[in-house]
């Protein structure tokens, strides 16, 4: 007798099931199949990875450097990281046991939560934020506790909204400065509030700073910095942004090295390594990309004052982002949810957008509009939104 076949789906986990696909993918899949579409979607530079990180990609492999890594990544180029984090940030990390290079700053998050959460542990998460934050922490075995960042404070979280969502299971909190999708820059001030509720009720803080060279306004401060921070700080950062290197998945963290030995456990088995040819890229853009890099910023600097000033001339009110490149304007004029809003203006216009809603349901009643592309295709971008509002 023929065995009635079991469905595939039986054997998912009931953790993944209850994940939604990416909100941003989806956007990005649809006007992929649509013809004269201007992408103000996915969060990716215009500009090319600068052809000496190229080059030195390109000699590592004429030379034969194709074997894996050590595990946490090429020495120098950790030795490079550490020097970089102490010149740049003022915080100082051992090569040998306190860095380790992964793919993407998305791994560097993902290891570092399934290396310090027990099953059930809570884990505060700062919206409007990433899509991926929620779903990582669920995928570690924690619960991810939502709060709001308010308009009316440019998105910046006040230390007391913090404070009152710790319980006994609450083990840390995620950040996200510049952030994602606001642009929000959270200063030196900023960190010195939410410091001092995490060292009075022993947080960890996961600080994504992947955008930290992305700062406009004022120089960029990193929580771990801060005093007596450092060791209760882990550090998300990479070369996708800032180094204009997305495709060569390469990002790197940093922390205290019990912790970090633990999360090179974890890497070491799921991973083994990152790219060994995109180190090699990243050791260049390390020594020899700040001209290259200063460059991108300024024009990211001149796009984003461009973006604020036209919608909120055109009626689509807009705070100035501090940094990152989005800008994340207020749609509720129009009567529409953001997902109406993005969906109708891809069809009629082919203007692609993100709705705020896949950042959190506190993103509703704005979109995510990316200013990495260039300047004309900007331009047409807003004059096509005009017509839209029209």
């Amino acid at each position: 007798m023929k065995t009635e076949l079991m469905n595939p789906s039986h054997f998912l986990s009931e953790n993944v099931k209850m994940i939604k696909p990416s909100g941003i993918r989806r956007f990005f899949d649809l006007a992929s199949q649509m013809e004269n579409v201007i992408s103000l979607g996915v969060g990716e530079p215009d500009f090319v990875t600068p052809w000496n990180y190229r080059e030195a990609s390109i000699l590592s492999l004429e030379e034969g450097f194709t074997a894996y890594s050590p595990n946490a990544g090429l020495l120098e180029l950790r030795q490079e990281i550490s020097t970089y984090m102490e010149q740049r940030f003022s915080v100082q990390y051992s090569s040998k046991n306190e860095i380790i290079v992964t793919v993407g700053a998305s791994e560097a998050l993902d290891i570092a939560l399934r290396a310090t959460l027990n099953p059930g542990e809570e884990i505060i998460v700062v919206e409007p934020c990433f899509v991926s934050y929620v779903p990582i922490v669920e995928l570690a075995g924690g619960k991810a506790v939502t709060v709001q960042a308010l308009p009316e404070y440019d998105f910046k979280i006040q230390p007391e909204q913090i404070e009152a969502l710790i319980t006994e299971k609450t083990k840390g909190i995620i950040i996200c400065s510049p952030n994602n999708p606001t642009g929000t820059v959270l200063n030196k001030q900023d960190l010195e509030g939410i410091a001092a509720v995490a060292l009075k009720h022993n947080l960890l803080v996961f600080s994504d700073e992947i955008y930290a060279e992305l700062s406009y306004d004022e120089p960029y401060t990193s929580i771990a910095s801060l005093p007596e921070m450092r060791d209760q700080t882990i550090v998300m950062n990479g070369f996708s942004k800032a180094f204009a290197m997305t495709g060569w998945r390469l990002g790197f963290v940093c922390g205290p090295k019990e912790i970090l030995q633990a999360m090179l456990k974890i890497h070491q088995y799921a991973i083994m390594c990152a790219p060994t040819m995109s180190q090699f890229a990243a050791i260049e853009a390390l020594k020899n990309g700040h001209t290259e890099m200063k460059k991108m910023i300024r024009s990211y600097h001149s796009r984003r004052n461009y973006m604020v000033e036209e919608l909120n001339e055109i009626g689509l009110p807009c705070h100035i982002p501090g940094g990152a490149f989005y800008v994340f304007p207020n749609i509720t004029p129009t009567g529409l949810t953001s997902e109406e809003f993005a969906e109708k203006l891809l069809i009629e216009q082919q203007v692609a957008v993100v709705p705020g809603s896949v950042f959190g349901a506190s993103g509703e009643g704005y979109i995510r509009c990316s200013y990495a592309t260039n300047i004309d295709q900007l331009q047409e971008a807003i004059t096509r939104i005009k017509n839209f509002l029209k």
